[in-house]
Formats: structure tokens, sequence, C-alpha cells
């Protein structure tokens, strides 16, 4: 489901999502944050679509909240609106989608757009990428996820230091610091995201989702109830055709043809 301010394309098991306002850098307006929830949803309920890929039209990745819209007196649905009814429900999906979600990160990743972009599976960004914290600047606090999942990636000093002084961090910055995966150059991002891609949809989907609720639930999991989690989950992957096959592979000696399921 296209519409002006997010463009789909599904393709070879892949679903790309693009954010397509690029005239205000891919910053998020209502129509926009309630279009990608449904593009997402679309993503999950297809079962051609194996991974999703997340990625920004022109120069930017997401500038965030289009602040237009929030100053303006006939449009401004209030900040209530714009956390529950957008952001929020945009982060909870991200999570709970049992496929993975691959931010590529094309350019400038700021405010919401830099938390959405942290909230997926795995995050690339073009060696031209940023990503800022930039809510402080004009006296707000992070949201959509932010303070939640930064602080988990790059540990509690940095990610506080981060948000209160909202410094631009550069993608080879990010990926020092543990913040996201890869780091592409700018002149072969696409074709590398692609490759990345290709790679997760072949690979045994089930077993991703699991993987992915794993890792949502070691968040407040002990370790014995992590445990026991794991064993739940292995078992349910045992019984995938996508393990019968890639035992069947292992001992014939070639290479698996998972199905995702």
């Amino acid at each position: 489901m296209s519409s002006d301010s997010i463009e789909l394309k599904i393709k070879n098991n892949i679903g790309y999502i693009t954010l397509n306002r690029p005239e205000v850098f891919n910053s998020f307006n209502r129509e926009m944050a309630l279009s990608l929830q449904k593009n997402l949803d679309i993503c999950e309920s297809n079962d051609e679509v194996r991974t999703i890929v997340i990625t920004g039209n022109g120069k930017a990745f997401c500038a965030g909240q289009d602040l237009n819209e929030v100053i303006s007196p006939e449009l401004n649905p209030g900040f209530k609106k714009i956390l529950e009814e957008h952001y929020n429900p945009i982060i909870t999906r991200i999570r709970k989608i049992k496929k993975p979600i691959i931010a590529a990160v094309n350019g400038v990743a700021a405010g919401a757009g830099a938390n959405i972009a942290l909230a997926c599976d795995v995050v690339v960004a073009s060696e031209n990428a940023s990503f800022i914290q930039a809510f402080s600047k004009i006296g707000l606090i992070p949201d959509s996820g932010g303070t939640f999942f930064l602080p988990r990636l790059i540990g509690f000093q940095k990610a506080s230091a981060l948000m209160m002084l909202g410094d631009k961090v550069s993608a080879n910055e990010a990926e020092k610091i543990g913040m996201i995966y890869r780091v592409f150059s700018s002149e072969n991002f696409e074709e590398e995201v692609q490759k990345l891609a290709a790679k997760m949809a072949q690979m045994p989907t089930k077993a991703l989702g699991l993987i992915k609720q794993l890792l949502n639930e070691t968040i407040t999991n002990n370790l014995e109830e992590q445990l026991e989690l794991e064993s739940k989950l292995q078992i349910e992957s045992a019984h995938s055709k996508d393990y019968s096959e890639g035992v069947k592979a292992f001992v014939e000696k070639r290479k698996p043809k998972f199905i995702g399921r």
C-alpha cells in the first residue's frame, strides 16, 4: 500500500519500505506515520515477505517529527496523539513483527527518526549518514523508544551524554561504539543493503523471529526465566520445516533451501 509519503515495493521476498517526503528530509506528519504502520502490517501479513527494509528517499533517512505540523493551529494533533497514535505503535510493530527488519540509514537520522532506526533488528548506514538525539535542542526529551534502546546499545553514560548534549554521531562513530551493525560506502550503499536483505530473506525466517522474541524478553527476564524461554522456543524451532531442511542439508553437505516455516 504505497502513498505519497510511503513507498512499498515487494521483491525477492523483501519488503522495501521507503520514507518519501524528501523535501522535508522525510520528517513525519500524521499521514506518513499512519501509512508506515499500515505498510508494516502489510509486510507482516504477507507470507512472501521474509525480510523488511526501512530506508529514506533523498538525502535523509528521517529528520523526526515535522515541526511545521506541530506549530500549525489547523494541523497539530498534539503530543499525546503524536506519541500514542504515531510513534509508539510504530516502535511496537517493529519489535513484535516476527521477521527481521533492517534499517538502511541513507542519511541523517534525527530525533524520532534515529530512534525508529535503532529499534530495528539490524541497522546499517551509509558512510555519510549521522545520528542525532536532537530533542534537547528544542527543550524536549527523547521518545520513540530512544531512552529504552540507546542505553542498552552503547551504555548509560554515553547515551546520557548524547541525549543531553544532542551531539551528532557520524556513521563510523556509531559503528565503533556499537550503536549500529555496519557502515557501507555511499557509492555501494544500495547494493550492499540489497545483498544483506537478500541473505536474510533466504534464512530460516521462523528461527529469526524466535531470536527476536528472545532478545525482546532478555531485557526484563532474569537468567532462569530466559533459560526457560530458550528451552520453550528451541523446542518450537526444532519442529519447523527449516530445521529439518537445515539438518538434512548439513548431512548431505549442501546449501540448505529454507522456506521460512
